[in-house]
């Protein structure tokens, strides 16, 4: 699970590099101030998910078997999927009721964090 989650981790990080870079440069004259800014949020929070995927890959690798650092990527990661996902949708599109999505990633991101704390308690082997 550790090379996956170094993967996602990477290409999370290349994605919220582009994505933030298209957004200030190529969406900045297409969108309102407000859509920008949720834009720009999903790209905040992709960026810190991805370093935590790396962490959590790194972690994966030395120990294969704890079930909490692999449940604690997959939530992350659909977190990211959901969170940003849905707020680059809805900047774009300007489709409001994409944001019930968002809400969702976040609950994922949450439970991601906690399942990342217990494991790390839990384990000992930080």
């Amino acid at each position: 699970m550790g090379r996956v989650f170094l993967a996602f981790g990477a290409i999370s990080g290349f994605l919220s590099v582009a994505l933030g870079a298209f957004g200030a440069h190529g969406l900045r004259s297409q969108l309102s101030p407000h859509l920008l800014g949720v834009f720009q949020t999903g790209v905040q929070y992709q960026m810190y998910h991805a370093l935590a995927l790396l962490f959590i890959g790194l972690w994966a690798q030395q120990n294969p078997r704890l079930r909490y650092v692999n449940w604690s990527g997959w939530l992350l990661l659909l977190g990211t999927v959901l969170f940003s996902g849905s707020l680059y949708l809805l900047a774009i599109t300007g489709i409001s009721s994409l944001g019930m999505i968002t809400p969702l990633g976040g609950v994922c991101f949450l439970a991601g964090w906690i399942v990342l704390a217990v494991g790390l308690i839990l384990t000992r082997t930080y």
